[in-house]
């Protein structure tokens, strides 16, 4: 299947003063079958450029476009096909059965049988009311409702904050069952090691920037992640100390394939090291 733009942003600035931009510039052409993980530092403007991604900010320069329409006039077919999980959630004092029952209807491909079984296995009471909740148990009735609309854009914000480690691991096990080769999901977080195994596609941004916009089989062509007693005389590019060893980031010089370590290189890339940068974006 081709592979095709469902979201390009084009020349993107934005900022609540013009005189202090939050995002610079930013050009990304974003595709659907794609699980792309933002990261950033916090206060990077994750947040930001993802509400700018579902129309909910407006640039002071640039467009978001979805499937050819700029998602800032917020025009129903953009509506109906991007759900935006937002860190900090907003959940009316309804239960989950209820809240599909007023809700639904704005999405035309939601699957209500998918909805309770995602509720099922993120084991959310269908029955509670949702703002008397814990945080965790609000967040993933919203995970689960976001995976039942079934919009081709999916964009999330922090999704596993509050989640505990076994709300963790099924949220990875859902979104891997649930892309398809017309769904686009985007997830941005600081909790690297949560979306590790999960995404296919990196996004780096930094200093109001993407620095880094390359799937993870690029980042393991130029680069090879291990861990070593002894790096000396090694091509490396970033290390750091560890009791078990030094957990080392090499030019791969050999072609040999390593698991990548998308938190050590998150580390690297914000530590300002040019050359592996250098050598990441060749």
């Amino acid at each position: 299947m081709t592979l095709v733009n469902m979201l390009e942003i084009k020349n993107l600035s934005f900022g609540y003063h013009c005189k202090s931009l939050i995002l610079k510039d930013i050009a990304l052409s974003l595709e659907d079958g794609h699980i792309y993980g933002l990261l950033g530092k916090n206060g990077a403007g994750k947040s930001t450029l993802l509400k700018n991604m579902v129309g909910l900010a407006v640039p002071v320069q640039g467009a978001c476009m979805f499937n050819g329409n700029n998602v800032a006039g917020r025009p129903v077919p953009v509506l109906e096909d991007i759900f935006f999980i937002a860190e900090e959630l907003f959940v009316p004092s309804l239960t989950p059965a209820r809240f599909v029952a007023n809700t639904a209807s704005f999405y035309p491909k939601f699957n209500q049988d998918d909805f309770y079984q995602y509720l099922k296995v993120l084991d959310v009471d269908v029955n509670a009311v949702m703002n008397k909740q814990s945080y965790g148990q609000q967040k993933k009735a919203m995970i689960a409702f976001g995976l039942a609309a079934n919009t081709d854009l999916l964009v999330m914000d922090e999704p596993t904050n509050g989640l505990d480690i076994p709300s963790k691991m099924q949220f990875r096990k859902l979104i891997a069952s649930v892309q398809t080769e017309s769904r686009c999901i985007i997830i941005s977080t600081h909790q690297v090691r949560d979306l590790d195994s999960l995404i296919d596609t990196l996004l780096v941004l930094h200093n109001s920037e993407i620095i880094v916009n390359k799937s993870v089989d690029q980042v393991v062509e130029k680069l090879h992640f291990g861990m070593y007693t002894n790096t000396e005389g090694l091509p490396v590019l970033y290390e750091e100390e560890s009791l078990r060893g030094k957990h080392a980031i090499l030019q791969n010089t050999n072609g040999e394939f390593s698991k990548p370590d998308i938190e050590l290189l998150f580390n690297a890339i914000i530590g300002n090291h040019p050359l592996l940068l250098e050598i990441l974006n060749a």
